[in-house]
């Protein structure tokens, strides 16, 4: 079918650009600011992946996603919303716990594109995705993965700046 041969494609093409503009813009921006700043603008990319929830709509439309697959997207989604924005709140109040919970929010992050991503496999769902839900997998996803390994890459050569002591 040629569905999700060009559903992989467009994923491709999102993948390759996002790299391109991380690499040639978004890299030395980085490199110019402090930690919590650096970390807090990649941050702001996961905070709207409550926008998953949408797949509950998109499976009563024809988007062919089991149940339990649905419950595992949704969930590992709305819980890396909630931990990216409660990792903003800290770094901006720097509180201690701060750089704690953004490598909970990493590590909860990287388990669910991963673990999502074998399910879409698995379950075929390119071939019965549409509208906001193709959009989502061949725009979003490759932006989730990408700022994700950004922000690892950002805790690993920053973590000698000084944690945050406040709060």
């Amino acid at each position: 079918m040629i569905y999700p041969t060009v559903a992989l494609l467009a994923s491709t093409l999102s993948f390759i650009v996002f790299l391109l503009m991380a690499t040639w813009y978004l890299v030395p921006w980085l490199k110019s600011r402090g930690r919590a700043d650096a970390l807090t603008v990649l941050l702001w990319i996961h905070a709207f992946r409550y926008v998953a929830l949408q797949i509950f709509s998109a499976q009563k439309f024809g988007f062919a996603v089991s149940d339990s697959a649905r419950d595992q997207i949704a969930a590992g989604d709305v819980i890396g919303a909630i931990l990216a924005v409660s990792a903003i709140i800290a770094l901006r109040y720097k509180a201690r716990i701060s750089i704690g919970l953004t490598w909970l929010f990493a590590a909860e992050t990287a388990f669910d594109l991963a673990n999502s991503t074998i399910a879409g496999v698995n379950e075929h769902l390119f071939e019965t995705a549409a509208a906001l839900t193709w959009l989502i997998l061949t725009f979003y996803v490759p932006i989730l993965w990408i700022s994700l390994g950004l922000i690892v890459w950002q805790l690993l050569i920053k973590q000698n700046e000084l944690e945050a002591t406040s709060v």
